[in-house]
């Protein structure tokens, strides 16, 4: 059921539950009516919860292929001595 078929249950339970004066004894028109309505809902609802489920996928956004090649590794040696990153402005004169 689409929502356009839930819309037109609701639309149509309305018109019934509302709308027509109850004159017979078998079936009670009113609540024919609430229940085609909750029926419409129903209907909306499921719709609704299915074309949000086929957005849900879980495809990658980026291939694994080209992350690899782009993957970063930390270098294999670090330097043996600090590295003075002072503003040469900053530093002290070296003796």
């Amino acid at each position: 059921m689409r929502i356009g078929a839930g819309i037109a249950l609701v639309v149509i339970g309305a018109v019934l539950a509302f709308a027509v004066r109850d004159t017979s004894d078998t079936f009670n028109l009113t609540a024919l009516g609430i229940i085609i309505m909750l029926g419409g809902a129903a209907g909306i609802w499921l719709s609704y919860r299915l074309a949000n489920q086929r957005r849900r996928t879980d495809t990658p956004i980026i291939d694994p292929e080209v992350e690899r090649q782009y993957r970063t590794a930390p270098p294999e040696r670090v330097a043996d001595e600090p590295i003075d990153v002072t503003p040469t402005h900053l530093r002290r004169p070296s003796r």
